[in-house]
């Protein structure tokens, strides 16, 4: 009888990465499509052939705007207030995260609206539990 070794969970190797700095992703063997945060299947094909991929961690913002308070979950209330948006990463897949580099005041965001979609860079924010990904604006 050969021995099944366990593997760790997508989700665990995710938040190893994030740790590290690594942005991790699934890629789709049938279809070629990431899927962000990892899951066991495509979350455009529905095929179970995926595989770990790590992402750039470049993206767009899209569309950000900011927190109300209190926070949402007890993590976030050391950075509150912020700014969340959504990003489109560059390798496809479009997240919801905390946008850095801007100010949670409504004066700040409508300048970052009349910018149009902004590059911005993932990084990981380190928190008392979990470390979180964001995304810091460029220029």
């Amino acid at each position: 009888m050969q021995a099944v070794t366990e593997q760790p969970s997508a989700i665990r190797r995710y938040y190893e990465g994030l740790a590290q700095g690594v942005f991790r992703a699934t890629r789709c063997r049938a279809c070629g499509k990431f899927t962000f945060p990892p899951t066991g299947c495509c979350e455009h094909c529905g095929s179970w052939e995926v595989e770990e991929a790590a992402l750039s961690g470049a993206a767009t913002l899209l569309y950000a705007t900011h927190n109300i308070t209190p926070a949402c979950h007890p993590r976030f209330e050391k950075i509150a207030p912020y700014v969340y948006g959504h990003l489109r990463l560059k390798e496809g897949p479009i997240v919801q995260a905390i946008v850095l580099g801007v100010e949670a005041r409504p004066d700040a965001l409508r300048a970052l609206f009349e910018r149009g979609p902004v590059p911005a860079q993932a990084e990981t924010l380190a928190m008392d539990d979990l470390p979180v990904i964001a995304f810091r604006l460029a220029g």
